[in-house]
Protein backbone atom coordinates (compact mmCIF):
# COMPACT_ATOMS: atom_id res chain seq x y z
CA UNK A 1 0.00 0.00 0.00
CA UNK A 2 1.47 3.33 -1.08
CA UNK A 3 0.01 5.34 1.78
CA UNK A 4 -2.79 5.70 4.28
CA UNK A 5 -4.26 9.08 5.17
CA UNK A 6 -4.34 12.24 3.09
CA UNK A 7 -2.38 12.77 -0.11
CA UNK A 8 -2.52 16.32 -1.38
CA UNK A 9 -3.45 16.75 -5.03
CA UNK A 10 -0.81 19.43 -5.30
CA UNK A 11 -1.36 22.59 -7.34
CA UNK A 12 1.35 23.66 -9.78
CA UNK A 13 2.43 27.20 -8.88
CA UNK A 14 3.19 29.64 -11.69
CA UNK A 15 5.26 32.79 -11.88
CA UNK A 16 3.93 36.13 -13.14
CA UNK A 17 5.26 35.10 -16.55
CA UNK A 18 3.11 31.93 -16.31
CA UNK A 19 6.07 29.56 -16.09
CA UNK A 20 6.33 26.87 -13.41
CA UNK A 21 7.55 28.41 -10.15
CA UNK A 22 9.92 25.70 -8.91
CA UNK A 23 11.02 27.69 -5.85
CA UNK A 24 7.40 27.96 -4.73
CA UNK A 25 6.89 24.28 -5.52
CA UNK A 26 9.69 23.37 -3.11
CA UNK A 27 8.13 25.67 -0.52
CA UNK A 28 4.75 23.93 -0.88
CA UNK A 29 6.36 20.52 -0.44
CA UNK A 30 7.96 21.63 2.82
CA UNK A 31 4.65 23.10 3.98
CA UNK A 32 2.94 19.75 3.47
CA UNK A 33 5.59 17.68 5.16
CA UNK A 34 5.56 20.05 8.13
CA UNK A 35 1.76 19.92 8.41
CA UNK A 36 1.15 16.19 8.32
CA UNK A 37 0.32 15.43 4.70
CA UNK A 38 0.86 11.70 4.19
CA UNK A 39 1.75 11.70 0.48
CA UNK A 40 1.99 14.09 -2.46
CA UNK A 41 0.34 13.65 -5.85
CA UNK A 42 2.10 15.82 -8.42
CA UNK A 43 0.89 16.64 -11.95
CA UNK A 44 -2.68 15.50 -11.47
CA UNK A 45 -5.83 17.36 -12.43
CA UNK A 46 -5.34 19.89 -9.63
CA UNK A 47 -1.78 20.41 -10.86
CA UNK A 48 -3.06 21.49 -14.29
CA UNK A 49 -1.06 18.70 -15.91
CA UNK A 50 -3.07 18.96 -19.12
CA UNK A 51 -1.56 22.40 -19.81
CA UNK A 52 2.02 21.54 -18.89
CA UNK A 53 4.47 20.87 -21.69
CA UNK A 54 6.30 17.56 -21.47
CA UNK A 55 9.41 19.42 -20.34
CA UNK A 56 7.48 21.17 -17.55
CA UNK A 57 5.64 17.99 -16.60
CA UNK A 58 8.87 16.05 -16.24
CA UNK A 59 10.70 18.86 -14.43
CA UNK A 60 7.81 19.34 -11.99
CA UNK A 61 7.76 15.65 -11.09
CA UNK A 62 11.54 15.64 -10.60
CA UNK A 63 11.45 18.79 -8.47
CA UNK A 64 8.91 17.28 -6.08
CA UNK A 65 10.65 13.91 -5.85
CA UNK A 66 14.02 15.55 -5.18
CA UNK A 67 12.60 17.98 -2.62
CA UNK A 68 10.66 15.30 -0.73
CA UNK A 69 13.77 13.08 -0.71
CA UNK A 70 11.84 9.98 0.43
CA UNK A 71 10.33 11.64 3.51
CA UNK A 72 6.80 10.80 2.30
CA UNK A 73 5.59 8.99 -0.82
CA UNK A 74 5.40 10.91 -4.10
CA UNK A 75 2.84 9.75 -6.64
CA UNK A 76 3.33 11.13 -10.14
CA UNK A 77 0.43 11.77 -12.48
CA UNK A 78 1.53 10.21 -15.76
CA UNK A 79 -1.76 9.11 -17.32
CA UNK A 80 -3.47 10.39 -20.41
CA UNK A 81 -5.47 9.38 -23.44
CA UNK A 82 -2.43 8.20 -25.41
CA UNK A 83 -1.12 4.90 -24.07
CA UNK A 84 2.39 5.22 -25.48
CA UNK A 85 2.78 8.76 -24.13
CA UNK A 86 1.62 7.59 -20.70
CA UNK A 87 4.21 4.81 -20.81
CA UNK A 88 6.94 7.32 -21.69
CA UNK A 89 6.05 9.64 -18.80
CA UNK A 90 5.65 6.68 -16.43
CA UNK A 91 9.11 5.34 -17.24
CA UNK A 92 10.65 8.76 -16.72
CA UNK A 93 8.91 9.19 -13.36
CA UNK A 94 10.01 5.71 -12.34
CA UNK A 95 13.63 6.54 -13.21
CA UNK A 96 13.37 9.69 -11.07
CA UNK A 97 12.29 7.56 -8.11
CA UNK A 98 8.54 8.11 -7.93
CA UNK A 99 6.95 5.92 -5.26
CA UNK A 100 3.77 5.53 -7.28
CA UNK A 101 1.97 6.54 -10.45
CA UNK A 102 -1.54 7.94 -10.81
CA UNK A 103 -3.03 6.82 -14.13
CA UNK A 104 -6.33 8.36 -15.23
CA UNK A 105 -8.72 6.41 -17.42
CA UNK A 106 -8.52 7.65 -21.02
CA UNK A 107 -10.54 10.75 -21.89
CA UNK A 108 -11.94 12.17 -25.14
CA UNK A 109 -11.19 9.11 -27.28
CA UNK A 110 -12.52 7.22 -24.22
CA UNK A 111 -11.89 3.62 -25.30
CA UNK A 112 -14.13 0.58 -25.04
CA UNK A 113 -13.76 -2.03 -22.30
CA UNK A 114 -11.17 -4.13 -24.13
CA UNK A 115 -9.19 -1.03 -25.10
CA UNK A 116 -9.23 0.48 -21.62
CA UNK A 117 -8.18 -2.82 -20.05
CA UNK A 118 -5.35 -3.13 -22.58
CA UNK A 119 -4.36 0.51 -21.90
CA UNK A 120 -3.88 -0.05 -18.16
CA UNK A 121 -2.33 -3.47 -18.70
CA UNK A 122 0.29 -2.19 -21.14
CA UNK A 123 1.26 0.70 -18.84
CA UNK A 124 1.46 -1.61 -15.81
CA UNK A 125 3.63 -4.10 -17.68
CA UNK A 126 5.98 -1.33 -18.84
CA UNK A 127 7.01 -0.28 -15.30
CA UNK A 128 7.57 -1.82 -11.88
CA UNK A 129 6.28 1.19 -9.91
CA UNK A 130 2.95 0.76 -8.08
CA UNK A 131 -0.03 2.24 -9.92
CA UNK A 132 -3.22 3.86 -8.63
CA UNK A 133 -6.01 3.88 -11.20
CA UNK A 134 -7.91 7.18 -11.31
CA UNK A 135 -11.62 6.84 -12.07
CA UNK A 136 -13.22 10.24 -12.66
CA UNK A 137 -16.12 9.87 -15.10
CA UNK A 138 -17.14 13.55 -14.81
CA UNK A 139 -13.83 14.43 -16.49
CA UNK A 140 -13.31 11.49 -18.83
CA UNK A 141 -16.82 10.61 -19.96
CA UNK A 142 -16.25 6.95 -19.01
CA UNK A 143 -16.90 5.16 -15.73
CA UNK A 144 -14.58 2.28 -14.88
CA UNK A 145 -16.79 -0.54 -13.68
CA UNK A 146 -16.04 -2.33 -10.41
CA UNK A 147 -15.57 -5.55 -12.37
CA UNK A 148 -12.91 -3.98 -14.61
CA UNK A 149 -11.09 -2.42 -11.66
CA UNK A 150 -11.12 -5.79 -9.89
CA UNK A 151 -9.89 -7.60 -13.02
CA UNK A 152 -6.95 -5.23 -13.32
CA UNK A 153 -6.13 -5.53 -9.62
CA UNK A 154 -5.85 -9.31 -9.93
CA UNK A 155 -4.11 -9.46 -13.31
CA UNK A 156 -1.41 -6.81 -12.72
CA UNK A 157 0.58 -7.03 -9.50
CA UNK A 158 1.62 -3.38 -9.54
CA UNK A 159 -1.94 -2.03 -9.87
CA UNK A 160 -2.38 -1.51 -6.15
CA UNK A 161 -5.24 0.96 -5.70
CA UNK A 162 -7.93 3.18 -7.13
CA UNK A 163 -8.73 6.85 -6.69
CA UNK A 164 -12.52 6.70 -6.84
CA UNK A 165 -14.10 10.00 -7.90
CA UNK A 166 -17.37 8.72 -9.29
CA UNK A 167 -19.19 9.92 -6.16
CA UNK A 168 -21.18 6.67 -6.21
CA UNK A 169 -20.94 4.89 -2.87
CA UNK A 170 -22.73 1.85 -4.29
CA UNK A 171 -19.90 1.54 -6.78
CA UNK A 172 -17.31 1.96 -4.02
CA UNK A 173 -19.00 -0.82 -2.04
CA UNK A 174 -18.91 -3.12 -5.03
CA UNK A 175 -15.22 -2.41 -5.65
CA UNK A 176 -14.49 -3.16 -1.99
CA UNK A 177 -16.45 -6.41 -2.27
CA UNK A 178 -14.57 -7.59 -5.35
CA UNK A 179 -10.93 -6.69 -4.63
CA UNK A 180 -8.46 -8.17 -2.16
CA UNK A 181 -8.05 -6.55 1.25
CA UNK A 182 -4.62 -5.20 0.31
CA UNK A 183 -6.00 -3.22 -2.66
CA UNK A 184 -6.21 0.43 -1.57
CA UNK A 185 -9.36 2.48 -2.20
CA UNK A 186 -8.89 6.24 -1.99
CA UNK A 187 -11.53 8.93 -2.11
CA UNK A 188 -11.22 11.34 -5.00
CA UNK A 189 -13.87 13.63 -3.52
CA UNK A 190 -13.25 15.58 -0.32
CA UNK A 191 -16.96 15.73 0.49
CA UNK A 192 -17.32 11.95 0.70
CA UNK A 193 -14.09 10.84 2.37
CA UNK A 194 -15.77 9.50 5.49
CA UNK A 195 -18.44 7.46 3.64
CA UNK A 196 -15.71 5.89 1.52
CA UNK A 197 -13.61 5.08 4.60
CA UNK A 198 -16.63 3.34 6.12
CA UNK A 199 -16.64 0.96 3.13
CA UNK A 200 -13.01 -0.03 3.59
CA UNK A 201 -11.16 2.92 2.08
CA UNK A 202 -7.80 3.96 3.48
CA UNK A 203 -7.44 7.59 2.49
CA UNK A 204 -8.15 10.55 0.26
CA UNK A 205 -6.35 12.27 -2.60
CA UNK A 206 -7.39 15.72 -1.58
CA UNK A 207 -7.88 19.17 -3.07
CA UNK A 208 -8.79 20.52 0.38
CA UNK A 209 -5.39 19.45 1.72
CA UNK A 210 -3.74 22.26 -0.27
CA UNK A 211 -5.08 24.65 2.39
CA UNK A 212 -6.06 22.31 5.26
CA UNK A 213 -3.41 19.57 5.31
CA UNK A 214 -3.64 18.75 9.02
CA UNK A 215 -7.43 18.60 9.01
CA UNK A 216 -7.44 16.31 5.97
CA UNK A 217 -4.94 13.99 7.65
CA UNK A 218 -6.86 14.04 10.93
CA UNK A 219 -10.19 13.25 9.24
CA UNK A 220 -8.75 10.02 7.87
CA UNK A 221 -6.61 8.97 10.79
CA UNK A 222 -9.27 9.61 13.41
CA UNK A 223 -11.48 7.16 11.52
CA UNK A 224 -8.71 4.59 11.05
CA UNK A 225 -7.82 4.81 14.76
CA UNK A 226 -11.44 4.24 15.79
CA UNK A 227 -12.54 7.77 16.66
CA UNK A 228 -15.50 7.78 14.30
CA UNK A 229 -17.17 10.72 16.02
CA UNK A 230 -14.18 13.02 15.50
CA UNK A 231 -13.90 11.95 11.88
CA UNK A 232 -17.61 12.63 11.37
CA UNK A 233 -17.31 16.03 13.00
CA UNK A 234 -14.35 17.00 10.82
CA UNK A 235 -16.14 15.86 7.66
CA UNK A 236 -19.28 17.86 8.49
CA UNK A 237 -17.43 20.92 9.78
CA UNK A 238 -15.31 21.07 6.62
CA UNK A 239 -18.21 20.54 4.23
CA UNK A 240 -19.05 24.25 3.66
CA UNK A 241 -15.41 24.98 2.79
CA UNK A 242 -15.22 21.91 0.56
CA UNK A 243 -18.38 23.04 -1.22
CA UNK A 244 -16.84 26.49 -1.73
CA UNK A 245 -13.77 24.88 -3.26
CA UNK A 246 -15.98 23.32 -5.91
CA UNK A 247 -18.26 26.22 -6.84
CA UNK A 248 -16.27 26.26 -10.09
CA UNK A 249 -14.13 23.71 -11.86
CA UNK A 250 -11.10 22.51 -9.90
CA UNK A 251 -8.42 23.90 -9.45
CA UNK A 252 -9.83 27.40 -10.00
CA UNK A 253 -11.22 27.86 -6.47
CA UNK A 254 -8.35 26.19 -4.58
CA UNK A 255 -5.66 28.26 -6.33
CA UNK A 256 -7.77 31.34 -5.68
CA UNK A 257 -8.05 30.35 -2.02
CA UNK A 258 -4.31 29.82 -1.73
CA UNK A 259 -3.64 33.26 -3.14
CA UNK A 260 -6.21 34.79 -0.77
CA UNK A 261 -4.31 33.11 2.08
CA UNK A 262 -1.02 34.62 0.92
CA UNK A 263 0.45 31.41 -0.48
CA UNK A 264 1.21 33.13 -3.80
CA UNK A 265 0.78 30.22 -6.20
CA UNK A 266 0.15 32.40 -9.23
CA UNK A 267 -2.49 32.36 -11.89
CA UNK A 268 -4.25 29.61 -13.81
CA UNK A 269 -3.53 28.53 -17.34
CA UNK A 270 -6.17 28.89 -20.01
CA UNK A 271 -8.74 27.58 -20.55
CA UNK A 272 -9.08 28.04 -16.79
CA UNK A 273 -9.91 31.63 -15.89
CA UNK A 274 -10.68 33.82 -12.89
CA UNK A 275 -13.55 32.97 -10.54
CA UNK A 276 -16.80 34.86 -10.73
CA UNK A 277 -17.11 37.56 -8.07
CA UNK A 278 -20.10 35.93 -6.36
CA UNK A 279 -18.15 32.69 -5.94
CA UNK A 280 -15.11 34.52 -4.59
CA UNK A 281 -17.38 36.03 -1.94
CA UNK A 282 -18.60 32.55 -0.98
CA UNK A 283 -15.02 31.30 -0.85
CA UNK A 284 -13.85 34.21 1.33
CA UNK A 285 -16.73 33.65 3.72
CA UNK A 286 -15.96 29.96 4.17
CA UNK A 287 -12.23 30.52 4.53
CA UNK A 288 -12.99 32.93 7.38
CA UNK A 289 -15.50 30.49 8.90
CA UNK A 290 -12.77 27.84 8.86
CA UNK A 291 -10.51 30.23 10.81
CA UNK A 292 -8.12 30.64 7.91
CA UNK A 293 -6.55 34.10 7.77
CA UNK A 294 -6.99 36.10 4.59
CA UNK A 295 -4.05 38.27 3.55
Amino acid sequence: MLFKGSAVALVTPFTRENTVNYDKLEELVEFHIKNGTDAIVVCGTTGEASTLSDREHIATIKCVIDTVNKRIPVIAGTGGNDTEHSILLSKIAENFGADGLLIINPYYNKGNKTGIKAHFTKIAQSVDTPIIIYNVPSRTGVNLSPNLIAELSYSEQNIVGVKEASGDMTQVAEIARLVNDDFAIYSGNDDSTLPLLSLGGVGVISVLANICPKESHDLVYSFLSGDIELSRKLQLDLKPLIDALFTEVNPVPVKTAMNLLGMDVGSLRLPLGHMEAKNIDILKKELKNASLELK
